[in-house]
Order: structure tokens, then sequence, then C-alpha cells
């Protein structure tokens, strides 16, 4: 395993941080070309178009769209079917994802001037939002969990989940995630036909108000298309993890925690920050002999060859300036003070504190949400939440006393901006004085 390595302290760090880090996020043209007639299609012919496709790249032979909807018996019965120790923890997840997100719900709010107006805010729920799940063995329940259950800790009334079936093969942990998150509607269909049907709506399938949901390079390049149309979460880049360590931690833990994110994809990120240049060399050792332990050690090299490095700082301080720049998905601070150290990071889409808090608990149990910004965009965006279900309408009531006062303002700023409409709609509303 070939890891590079970088120093602050080397002249051409900040270019090599930058080349580091650089991912090629524009879309590939052939792919975008595919999706656009994919959607084209489904948009003019439906049900037919999704069916048509579905056949197609999932090598099935349904006759008809229905066909292709699981019910909530069946839902239920992989759900009680799961070994017992699966279904408890599954349950378990699930509960704390739960308690996490209800502290996120907003509520309406509004206030009453000295005149009468009254001005606030009404937050109400989204009403139908699609699901993307990956299907066949590349099959991830948990993602189900924390794009279903923040939605309905919203007050999301109907959801709908995609999950492609490939040779009619279905997983058992996803149906049973969907039992437990409360999905509404399954449907055996994936790719870009399967967003363009929740997009558009079919026959069969509703239209949603908002899809959410990781997928291949087709489905999101179709949500970029349909964005707008509905809304999307986020079209997300590859996993990330950075972890700054002070060099007192177990060594084979830090390895398994860049792991953790290596094995993911090829195009994963691992990388570790730290003061102490021998420690960074035990890690080095320690991910050389462990990686031989892995099933997906391919995927892991490839990983860490091409985008991982262990990088030497001068002291903590300078590795949360790093890590600010970097803005990481993942962020591990493993050091004797994680908490104060948190107070200092800006950007991160998930900070995790301490010597025992591998970012694998987060992934699975821990509560917050797993669903974050890649690529940099934690410097301007944030994880899934119950916020991303809700929406926010103004409240403006305006008493006569407050039409008198505003009126007057509003008619000098219209006449200002050439907009004579509006200023006569407000100068309506003065009384002779």
């Amino acid at each position: 395993m070939n890891i590079r390595r970088l120093s602050t302290q080397d002249k051409q760090f900040d270019a090599d941080l930058k080349a580091l880090l650089a991912f090629e996020t524009a879309q590939d043209d052939s792919v975008d070309a595919v999706v656009a007639n994919i959607l084209k299609d489904v948009k003019a012919r439906g049900d037919a178009a999704v069916l048509e496709y579905t056949n197609r790249f999932d090598k099935t032979n349904a006759s008809s769209l229905p066909e292709l909807e699981i019910g909530k018996a069946e839902l239920a019965a992989a759900l009680n079917g799961l070994p017992a120790n699966q279904r408890e923890a599954l349950q378990a997840a699930a509960d704390r994802v739960k308690s996490y997100h209800e502290k996120q719900l907003i509520q309406s709010w509004s206030y009453t001037e000295a005149d009468g107006t009254l001005l606030g805010q009404q937050v109400t729920s989204l009403d139908r939002v699609g699901l993307y799940v990956p299907g066949g063995k590349a099959a991830y329940p948990s993602s189900v969990l924390m794009n279903a259950i923040p939605a309905k800790v919203a007050g999301v009334q109907e959801l709908i989940m995609v999950v492609p079936t490939p040779n009619g093969e279905k997983n058992a942990l996803v149906l049973a995630a969907a039992a437990i998150a409360g999905v509404d509607r399954v449907f055996c269909i994936g790719g870009a036909q399967a967003v363009g049907a929740l997009a558009y709506g079919t026959e069969t399938v509703p239209q949603v108000d908002k899809i959410v949901g990781p997928g291949n390079a087709y489905v999101a390049a179709a949500k970029r298309r349909v964005f707008g149309v509905v809304g999307i979460d986020m079209v997300a880049g590859p996993s990330e993890i950075l972890v700054i360590c002070d060099g007192k931690t177990n060594p084979d833990w830090i390895a398994m925690d860049l792991f953790s994110q290596a094995e993911h994809d090829e195009l994963a990120q691992a990388i570790l920050l730290s003061p102490d240049a021998a420690f960074l060399e035990t890690v080095a050792a320690s991910m050389q002999k462990l990686v031989q332990e892995m099933p997906r050690k391919g995927i892991i090299n490839t990983s860490i060859t091409n985008r991982g490095a262990l990088i030497l700082v001068k002291d903590l301080n300078e590795a949360i300036e790093i890590s600010n720049y970097i803005a990481p998905e993942h962020l591990e601070l493993s050091v004797e003070n994680p908490l104060e150290m948190s107070k200092k990071i800006k950007h991160a889409g998930a900070i995790f504190m301490g010597r025992d808090t591998c970012e694998a608990l987060g992934d699975y149990c821990a509560g917050p949400n797993h669903v974050l910004p890649t690529s940099r965009t934690a410097r301007f965006s944030s994880p899934l939440g119950v916020y991303d279900f809700q929406k926010r309408s103004s409240l403006i009531m305006v008493s006569s006393a407050g039409a008198q006062k505003l009126g007057k303002i509003a008619s000098t700023l219209a006449h200002g901006e050439g907009l004579q409409a509006h200023a006569c709609s407000a100068e309506y509303r003065l009384k002779n004085e």
C-alpha cells in the first residue's frame, strides 16, 4: 500500500493539498445525454417507458408497473424474517435516529407590533417525498433510516421509495428498514427512469415534491436535471474522512477509521493530520498490516494510494486551519480535549469527538444523519435533517394603522424603482390626512 506523505513545511504544500483534494465533479456528457433521453421518454410515456427501461436494465420481465410495487405485508414479512440480532439492531438504530431528529423540528412563530400588524413564519411539511435507495447487493438499509425517518418526523404525509432489484434480487434488510421507518409505498425500479417517474409522475408512481437518497452517476445526473421540477437533497461525491490525531490514540484504531471510508469505493478519500511524525509512520505500518485482513482490500488500496494522505503539521492549531480549508464530510478529533477543539471547527459535515468515537457509529446508530455534504461543500451546506422536509411561509397581516406607515415607505421605494402600480397599490390604502 502506497500512501503519500505531505508536510506543511514543504514549499509546495499548498499546491500539493489542492491537487490531493481535486475531484472532477463535472458530469460525463455521455451519461447526461442518456439520462436526458430517458427523462424525456418517461415524461412523455409514463408507466410504459419506466417499465421498458426497468425490464431492460434490471433484467426483469414485469408486464406492468403495478407488478413492481411491494406491498406493506411483504415489508412486514421482511422485517419479521430477519434474524433477531439484525431486527433488534435495526430497531435500535431507528429509535436513536428518530430521537435525535425530533429535536430538529422547527415551530411556527409570530409577533404583533404596537399598531396591530402581525408578522411571522408558518412552518409546514412537504406533502410527498421520493426516496431513492440503491438495490441488489449494493444495498444500504442505514440510508433508508437516515432519509426516511427525518421526513416522517417532519410530518411528510407520503413517502415513496424506489429501489432497483436486478434480476429480481430484493434485499431483506432494505425492505425491513422501510417497514420500520414507515415508508408508505415501495417500487422495484431504479436508475434515471425511477427519478423521472418520481419527478413527473406516471399512471402508477405519484409525483413527489422532493427526491432524496444516493445513487450512481445516472441517478445523480437525473437528479440534477429534474431539480426545479422537484427539490433534491444534494448531489453527493465520494465519501471522505479526515482525522486529526495528537499521536496518542491506538494506531490500529486510526488505520481502521481511515479504511472505513476508503472501502466505500476507489474514489473515496482518507486523510490523517498529526504533529507527530513517528505516529504517522506507525499508522502507515498499521495500515499495511491490517489491509490484508479486509475483504475489500483492493478498493481500499486503490483509494488510499490515489487519494489518501498522511500530513505532518506543526501543531494542532495548524491542523484545525487545514481542516477548515478541506471542509470534510466526516471529521474525527482523536485528541485529548476534543470538545474544546470542536469549537474552532467551522466547516465539517459531522464532527466525531474523542478516541472512542469512530465514524462508523455515525453511519449506523449514533443518531445524527449520515447524509452529509462532500467535496468541500460543508463550507456552505449541512447534513440532511428534518429541516429539509419542512418549508417556511412568511406571515404578514398589516393593520389599518400599519398600512399608513408602511404604505408611505413602500410608495417612495416603488416610485424610485419605476414601478408605479406597486406605488399605487400601497397609496390607495392611505387615508386622507
